[in-house]
């Protein structure tokens, strides 16, 4: 594991679109399917990863919170699950179902879609408008496995909530830090 900074994508940018297979229903979903009527949020996350296993339980209470306030969600694993068989499709399916993900839990193969979106960590968290433009990038909060602060998700939700209230997010963000996405030879 190498401990890899979110590279924050410019803020305005166009969420880049993507179709990607969901191992646990076997459907293609597009960035289409899953945008919300309000924003929408992209997260590179995988199954090994501490940083990811940290935060999964406040992910999952995020998406519940604001699922209904019309977020549209998709988590995409990007590792290479050759030499990472832990984030292999069956095993990314394994953990949407035994996790109960409201979600749904993507897998890049081709890892094209990480590098549209310049993910290099996870989680990697990237909140786009209604129009699909970026209006924050980077961590979800200051929790870190080991550290001692509770998850809460106050980064994202502090962004989220500005927006939906029809407030300016502050462009004041912080880099998300987790391990880097396991990339291909």
């Amino acid at each position: 594991m190498a401990l890899t900074l979110s590279t924050m994508m410019p803020l305005g940018t166009a969420a880049p679109d993507f179709t990607l297979p969901e191992p646990l229903t076997q459907k293609q979903i597009s960035l289409s399917d899953i945008q919300g009527n309000r924003a929408t949020l992209i997260v590179f996350i995988c199954n090994h990863c501490p940083y990811v296993k940290h935060v999964e339980e406040g992910l999952i209470a995020f998406a519940r919170d604001y699922l209904p306030q019309g977020l549209g969600m998709a988590a995409i694993c990007s590792n290479d699950a050759v030499n990472f068989p832990e984030d292999s499709p069956e095993k990314i399916a394994l953990q949407a179902k035994s996790k109960h993900y409201p979600f749904p839990y993507l897998y890049d193969e081709t890892q094209q879609v990480a590098k549209r979106y310049n993910a290099a960590c996870t989680p990697d968290f990237f909140l786009f408008d209604a129009d699909l433009k970026c209006i924050f990038r980077g961590q979800f909060d200051e929790s870190r496995p080991g550290n001692q602060i509770p998850v809460t998700g106050h980064d994202l939700r502090q962004a989220l909530d500005a927006y939906l209230s029809g407030e300016a997010v502050s462009e004041v963000q912080h880099p998300s830090i987790g391990c880097n996405i396991k990339w291909k030879d």
